[in-house]
Order: structure tokens, then sequence, then C-alpha cells
């Protein structure tokens, strides 16, 4: 049964809709109504509609801007427009927005079942689509792909190697020649059960593939227990688009396969040469994200950008580096006591514990230095290194010497992200305060001035403050009106203005849903006051 919220400004009209459809026989249950489009976009971001049946023409946030910022905020949510106005220029904005339907008014019970049946197909096709076990990609482009990503590439010179990929892209007709100024990024991905167990199966990657292929060009491929993604666009549309994509996979994850899934996201850059670091950078994205729930991880949030280019590490290194960055203590602990163990039972050759041990300091060193910087390097490393007798000890004082690293290890980056996410936190209040007053002041443009992910971001203020961006935004709004309207003469037209509205009645009706009084009469029950 798919869920959907109906928004209409002409009340009798909607209530007709929604009281004479048959919605169960046709397969939908409403769960919400809105008479304009603000109150519409609150609905579908507390309750994530399947479908979201609006008018264009809607008072405050018109149906195309609804559209939009529903992409945002849930880009799962299907779209379908019903209007009273023939006019060819809002079907042309609606198709951005991959509108499901677009139906005119007036329209009889008979016309609109027959359309939401059609809808439901299509979101039937849609759900049977995302969990089909296809793979359509072209074996060239692949067989040029996976190595790129996965492999080193020897040239005699990086220009002479960048050249070289470009002739095997061109070729293989990764790129075409039309295509200006191409940029990378790399996507991973892993799905988890409700236990938190990675269940990334071949058959997910024409899953992600499904919803890739709406927003860019990409390759995808399943290598080590998760998918792993080449997007190809302009650096214009991937800053666009990555975040409501990424959203889209896991909200789709959720409400189609009942599963979660963590993302990982890497840097964009302008050369294939270093599309294998861009790998890299995915995959520790993803390994700062929570098994236990749905999130997204972009590298430039987690990490500052760093020169390292380390080579491919041991599978118990890469297990541990995921640890460090999203394991407990206890986890950690188990870990290393059975890696030790095993070690011991292989016969305990010192050279083989030695050369794991080197390779788990440069790990543990790289990642600290990724997140803390210069600092780390001269409060733990120097003293760490300089003491060579480590590889002189018994395999209990190595134990005990990497565990209690790799803790501490653990201790800083929880520590400093922290710190982190309190200053993106506190930044993004900090334009809230400055910069309400500007009628465009969004989520997306304030996470693009501070530098981090619209995604990110949202959660570090829903996690600091317990309310959203938009609620914040209003809540400066109006009791900066309120001060005004209690103690200046503007008139009402000139406060809506300087607290960030450009429409007046869209300003009475957010205070008055704020405040629960309308700005009018808390004037007027001020001066009664003063009396």
């Amino acid at each position: 049964m798919y869920t959907i919220i109906v928004a209409d400004d002409e009340e009798e009209l909607r209530r007709a809709i929604i009281r004479r459809v048959d919605w169960a026989s046709i397969g939908f249950t409403v769960i919400g109504e809105a008479d304009n489009g603000a109150e519409a976009l609150e609905l579908v971001e507390k309750l994530k509609p399947d479908l979201l049946l609006t008018d264009i023409r809607m008072p405050f946030v018109s149906g195309i801007e609804l559209a939009r910022q529903v992409r945002e905020i849930c880009p799962a949510t299907n779209i379908a427009y019903l209007s009273g106005y023939d006019d060819f220029s809002y079907a042309q904005q609606a198709i951005q927005y991959n509108i499901i339907s677009y139906m005119l008014k007036p329209i009889s019970v008979e016309e609109l079942t027959e359309e939401l049946l059609n809808i439901k197909n299509k979101m039937d096709k849609w759900f049977k689509e995302f969990a089909a076990a296809t793979d359509t990609e072209e074996t060239s482009v692949r067989e040029f792909v996976v190595p790129l990503l996965l492999d080193d590439y020897a040239a005699e010179s990086a220009e002479e190697k960048e050249k070289q990929l470009l002739e095997k892209a061109y070729a293989c007709g990764l790129l075409e020649n039309t295509e200006a100024n191409p940029c990378f990024s790399v996507l991973t991905l892993a799905i988890y059960d409700e236990n938190g167990k990675r269940c990334t199966a071949a058959e997910h990657v024409h899953s992600i593939d499904a919803i890739l292929k709406k927003y860019v060009k990409h390759v995808s491929f399943f290598a080590g227990n998760k998918i792993v993604s080449l997007l190809i666009s302009t650096e214009k549309q991937l800053n666009k688009y990555l975040h409501i994509f990424a959203s889209e996979i896991t909200q789709n994850v959720e409400r189609i396969m009942n599963m979660h899934c963590g993302v990982g996201i890497s840097r964009m850059t302008s050369k294939l040469s270093e599309c294998r670091e861009a790998y890299r950078e995915a995959v520790s994205a993803m390994d700062y994200a929570d098994t236990t729930q749905s999130s997204v991880r972009y590298i430039a949030d987690e990490e500052q950008l760093s020169s390292f280019d380390t080579e491919h590490m041991l599978t118990i290194v890469n297990d541990i580096e995921s640890l460090i960055r999203s394991g407990s203590h206890e986890e950690m602990q188990q870990y290393l006591e059975q890696m030790f163990e095993d070690l011991e039972t292989e016969g305990g050759k010192n050279r083989k514990i030695n050369f794991l041990l080197i390779q788990l300091l440069a790990t543990v060193f790289r990642i600290l230095y990724a997140v803390t910087g210069n600092e780390f390097l001269h409060t733990k490393y120097t003293p760490f290194v300089e003491n060579t007798a480590l590889l002189e000890q018994s395999i209990a004082e190595k134990q005990q010497r990497i565990a209690s690293l790799c803790f501490e290890a653990q201790d800083i980056i929880s520590k400093q992200r922290k710190k982190s996410s309190v200053l993106f936190c506190e930044r993004a209040l900090d334009m809230i305060e400055k910069e309400f007053a500007d009628p465009y002041l969004s989520l997306v443009n304030v996470s693009e001035a501070i530098s981090v992910s619209p995604n990110y971001l949202s959660a570090l203020i829903k996690k600091q403050t317990g309310k959203t961006f938009m609620a914040l935004l209003t809540q400066k709004r109006c009791e900066t009106a309120k001060e005004l309207l209690t103690c200046s003469t503007m008139k009402i037209r000139e406060i809506a203005e300087k607290c960030g509205y450009n429409d007046q009645h869209y300003f009475s009706y957010s205070f008055k849903k704020y405040s629960g009084i309308s700005p009018n009469a808390l004037r007027q029950q001020f001066e009664e006051n003063k009396k």
C-alpha cells in the first residue's frame, strides 16, 4: 500500500478528492493533507510519503518550488500535479523534478482514479526495477573502469598516464568527444540487515543504477562486498545532484528492501589518473557510516585533504581501519585478541608479525593525521615511533601497545568529530542569525557556504539542536518579527520583508502557526496591554 499526501488550496475540492476516491482499492493510503505549499513541504519532510498529489498554483510555496524542495529533502517521493492551468511552461519546469504525472482540472473521480492507477503501475514498475537482479552495463566499459579504480596503472610520467587513460576511456565509450571538462567522483555503498550485518550482493548493482541513471552518467560494479560507482558529469551537476541521489538511494533501500545502507562519497577530480585515490576516499568515507542505520558520508566532511597515496591494505588492516573510524572499544578489543591469537597459531613467525604491525601503525597514523593534522605528529607520532624496541617485544607486549594505540585513535577521532560537528553547526546557526532576512536562505546554500554536504549539515543541526534547519530559520524570523511588531511602527508588509518573507500572506501564515496568533492580533494585544 503506497502512502499519499493531497495538497490543494481549494478546500472543497481537496476534501472531495480525499472522500470520494476509493483509495484502498487502488493501493493508496492518504496520510496527510495540506492547503498550501509550506504546509505540504512540512508534511513531506515529516511523513515521507510515496506520492505527493499537489496543485501547481499554491499559496506561499508554488507547486514548482515545492517540487524543487521535495527533491532535496525527500527525493524518493513521487510528485503528481493536478492543475487548473493548461500552461505548457509549467509542464516544462516540472520535467527536471521527475514529475510522475501532470493532470488538468476539472477532472472527474473516474478520470482521477484511472490516472492514479497509472501512477501506481509506474511505481510498481519502479519498485520491481529497483529490486531486479539485472546488469546491462557494457563489458568493455566495465573492463576499463574496474582496474582504473582498483589497480595501479604504470606509466613513464603523470602526464603520460593521464593521456593513456583518456585514450582508453574514449576508445571504450566511457567518455565521448562531446563531453567538455568531465568531472569524476566515486560512490561506494554497503547494504545492511536489521542486525547491522552486511548483506550487499551483486544483484543490488542494478537497483543503484536505476537511481543514478536519472541524474548522472556512471559505471557501477560489485567488489569486496560493496557496490562501487564511478560518477561522470560536470562539476556543477555533481554539486547539484550528489546529495539528492545519495538520499534517494538510502530512502529506497529502506522503503523497498526493508534494509539500510552506508554510502561513502569521494572528493571530485578532473583527472582519470586520480580516480583510484577517489575510490580509496569513498571506501574510507563509507567506513565512517553507522552500520545500524542509513547514512551518507562524504570524505570531505570527515577528513582533511591529505597527500597520502598508500597501497592496498591487507584485509586485516582494512578491518581495523573501519573499527577505528566507527567501532567501539569492545569490538576493537575482541578483534585484536582474535587477530593475535590467529597469528600465534600460524607459528608466531616474527617477521610476518612485525610486517603486520608496521602496516597497522602506518594506517593508524595516516587516519589520525588526516583527521587532526600536524597536532597529532607532535603529541603522539614521534614518541611512539622512536621506541624502536617495539619490534623486539613479545606478542603480548605488542598486542598491548597496538591495542592502546587503536583505542586512543578511536577516542581522538570521536573527539575531533564532535569538535568539527559543533563548529559546523555553530557556523550554520551564525548564518541563520545574521542572514535570516535573505528570503533565499536555505540548507543547501548554507551548506555550500561552509563547505559541507547538505545531508551532513542537516543531521548535525538536528543532533545538536533537536530541530530542523527550517524550524530554526522560522523561529529566528518569527522572534524578530515579534520584536518589530511590539517595538516599532513598521507596517506588516515591511516587517515581513525585513524578516525574509517576500509574501506578506505567507509571513502571516508562518507567524500564526509559530506563535498561535496573527501579526495584527499580536500588535493589537500589545497596544491594549499598554493602556
